[in-house]
């Protein structure tokens, strides 16, 4: 009887986890779809925190790579004072990103929703 409490409470440790960090990253982050994002980005900057591999096999036109493995050392390359457009893969790298430069000070972040995998705009890739 023991073992099940201690799996329902840690069951619900993890729920109030999971249910906390969405609440934080749905306040650091404004998700837009792909046609609000193509309205915005081209007067901003646009950052894809995927990897440099994933980056060269194809990007975003105009797009810039930090990747978000990188970030701590890099994030001063981003200045603070105009909006910033992350994507990565799924959603999930560009979301902390966001959440580490709301916590260094960026007001105007914004995330593909979905994505690199759900873009079907103009893409560049390394030959």
């Amino acid at each position: 009887m023991a073992v099940l409490y201690t799996i329902a409470i840690i069951l619900g440790l993890i729920i109030v986890y999971v249910l906390v960090n969405s609440l934080r990253l749905k306040k650091a982050v404004t998700n837009l779809n792909q046609d609000e994002f193509i309205q915005g980005y081209r007067k901003s900057q646009l950052i894809d925190v995927r990897e440099v591999k994933e980056f060269e096999a194809g990007h975003i036109l105009g797009a810039r790579n930090i990747p978000s493995t990188q970030l701590r050392q890099r994030y001063k390359e981003i200045r603070p004072d105009l909006p910033v457009y992350l994507y990565c893969q799924n959603a999930g790298r560009s979301a902390r990103t966001a959440l580490f430069l709301k916590k260094k000070g960026y007001n105007q972040v914004y995330q593909l929703q979905g994505g690199f995998k759900t873009w079907t705009g103009k893409v560049k890739s390394k030959a």
